[in-house]
């Protein structure tokens, strides 16, 4: 294939870890670029074990105020269960609507939903600062995965609102991406020059794939964190540049044991990728470039 070196990331393999039906968009974008995208899943989206939770709560939207979306993931699965009840976007009109960041917030938008808040950073942090003073004494519905940070409904509480949580799908290890990664990284043909985080579930899938099966939050026995260090300054990963979409993924990085090389400076995947264009034209920013 005829690489075109006037592309700023010309010459530069980029390991993209999001689920498979969500890896395309930066993919893409990487691509037009000049990269070459490798695309290893780190993280899989799979249904909740029942979905009576949150169809219990569709059918009785009357009684909130405020729904809270958190992901395109959790749009999507809402959305589908509303159209599983035969509920239409009726019965979301008395509702105030937040969307974490700008691609939630397009995924409501195009599916007929109105959003009222989008925050300023999207980040959780965010969302209750944009909120705090609007919830007391409303009904509120967090919709968002499985497992997930709680300082939403937490924060949201203490301002004085009546907080419902949902789980609307869940995130796993893909156990199939296992061998793929693991070669990928063995050798110097294909062993990327950088590698992107998306969130704090495709870190730590990330290191359960390459060999800590076991990476969970406050898990910090002196076993683990020996594993992880091994894998993370093994000479498969030294020379690769760590790409963190925002300031919770990094976070997860470091309390891994990963250098957080590149930052997005908008929590999103045009900040991402313009992150990575950015530390690629800057001389000794990339480690190991062949």
């Amino acid at each position: 294939m005829h690489t075109n070196s006037k592309l700023p990331l010309a010459g530069v393999r980029v390991l993209v870890g999001r689920a498979r039906h969500q890896a395309s968009a930066l993919s893409a974008e990487l691509r037009k670029l000049g990269a070459t995208v490798i695309e290893i899943p780190f993280i899989e989206i799979r249904e909740p074990r029942s979905f009576k939770p949150l169809d219990s709560a569709l059918l009785n939207l009357d009684r909130y105020d405020w729904l809270i979306l958190t992901s395109v993931n959790g749009v999507e699965a809402m959305w589908e269960r509303l159209r599983k009840l035969r509920l239409t976007k009726k019965s979301l009109k008395h509702l105030q609507i937040a969307a974490i960041g700008p691609a939630t917030k397009r995924a409501i938008e195009e599916r007929g939903g109105v959003v009222n808040v989008v925050p300023k950073e999207y980040v959780a942090e965010s969302v209750v600062r944009s909120l705090s003073r609007k919830v007391k004494g409303k009904r509120v519905l967090l919709v968002r995965a499985k497992v997930a940070r709680d300082v939403i409904p937490r924060e949201l509480r203490r301002a004085g609102g009546r907080v419902d949580v949902v789980e609307a799908y869940e995130t796993v290890v893909p156990q199939s991406s296992r061998t793929g990664l693991r070669a990928a990284l063995a050798s110097p043909r294909t062993r990327p020059h950088v590698i992107t985080f998306t969130s704090s579930s495709t870190v730590r899938n990330f290191v359960s794939l390459l060999g800590s099966r076991q990476i969970g939050k406050g898990h910090r026995s002196r076993e683990r964190v020996a594993r992880v260090h091994t894998i993370v300054t093994g000479p498969d990963l030294q020379r690769i540049r760590v790409a963190s979409i925002g300031p919770v993924t990094s976070s997860t990085l470091r309390e891994l044991g990963f250098t957080v090389d590149i930052r997005a400076k908008e929590f999103t995947i045009p900040g991402l990728i313009q992150a990575i264009t950015r530390s690629m034209a800057e001389p000794m920013s990339f480690k190991g470039r062949r």
